[in-house]
């Protein structure tokens, strides 16, 4: 049987191919020769399909807590989204105001789907099922999300995001290290009779304070707000870019930690009394936005708009307004 020629097209391609591998010294056949061998690949194998669906381990028989999971694991699977992008638009030697603004929409984006969709957390497990299994967590907590942290660094100055009094103790010299040791998540898992570290915040700290540490160090100019200064100044000014900007500092320190204390209200506001969280962490001081005053961009934001950070937000979730 005759043998066909190649198409033109083929030809282009193994081409193409010779020119990548023929200078780095290798043999171009034996290449096409594994190729050969190699099996056709499969969604479920390309996405490790099989071994997603088995890392949900439930710690108790109670159905619910598989939702609690998957909707913890469905987030942390958003976040690593969101520092992809933060890596792409730190590593951009020549990044462009344009390129920064549709970066800044990508993870905006993300923590808007993270936002609409909390309410699987809020309405969707039966309350009893929740304060069932979550005895069954202690001290685990979604407060020890090191991605999440990571995201905040990401974001803006490293003293952004420490206690207010205590950076203006530390001045304007401070260390990595210093600025790290007043960061404002510490007060949040704090117990709330003695002021004591909990276990919560303990352990983490074991795994993830030198992890912390050296990626504030590695992103002190990679950081959204030093790529930002660093355009020129037209392209600082547009109001595009700007209202990413802003919409960022939003989502994260006020919708995303809103819809959390939504939830806890939800779960753990019973008057009189107040359930602790399963970390010991001191929710109601924690997460109401009002209170921490976490802010990536104060430099974007009205004195009016900085003096009424978060108030008024807080009385419509406990109304049931939001």
């Amino acid at each position: 049987m005759e043998q066909q020629p190649f198409k033109p097209e083929v030809l282009e391609q193994l081409r193409r191919l010779e020119a990548k591998y023929v200078p780095l010294g290798q043999d171009l056949a034996a290449y096409l020769e594994g190729l050969y061998y190699t099996d056709y690949l499969n969604y479920w194998d390309y996405i490790h399909l099989d071994t997603l669906l088995s890392l949900q381990n439930p710690r108790t028989t109670i159905p619910d807590e598989k939702i609690f999971i998957m909707y913890h694991q469905i987030t942390e699977l958003y976040f690593k989204l969101c520092l992809e992008e933060y890596r792409q638009i730190g590593e951009d030697k020549v990044i462009t105001g344009e390129m920064l603004f549709k970066r800044l929409k990508r993870i905006n984006r993300y923590f808007e789907n993270l936002i609409d969709s909390f309410d699987v957390m809020v309405d969707g497990m039966d309350p009893k099922q929740f304060l069932q299994f979550r005895m069954a967590l202690m001290p685990a907590s979604g407060f020890q999300s090191v991605q999440y942290r990571m995201i905040e660094i990401a974001s803006t100055e490293l003293r952004n995001l420490t206690d207010k009094e205590k950076r203006k103790a530390l001045g304007l010299q401070s260390t990595h290290e210093e600025l790290m040791g007043c960061i404002y998540w510490k007060e949040g898992a704090t117990e709330v009779s003695s002021g004591a570290k909990t276990l919560t915040l303990i352990r983490f700290e074991e795994k993830y304070t030198q992890q912390l540490i050296q990626f504030a160090r590695q992103y002190e100019h990679m950081n959204v707000w030093a790529v930002y200064k660093r355009l020129s100044e037209e392209e600082q000014q547009n109001p595009r870019l700007i209202r990413q900007l802003r919409e960022l500092d939003s989502n994260v320190n006020v919708n995303w930690p809103l819809m959390h204390y939504k939830s806890a209200v939800r779960y753990l506001q019973r008057d009189p009394e107040v359930i602790a969280a399963t970390g010991g962490t001191n929710w109601q001081k924690y997460l109401p936005p009002k209170f921490q005053k976490r802010i990536f961009y104060p430099e974007l934001w009205s004195e009016e708009e900085l003096g009424n950070w978060g108030k008024g937000w807080v009385e419509k979730v406990l109304n049931g307004d939001v």
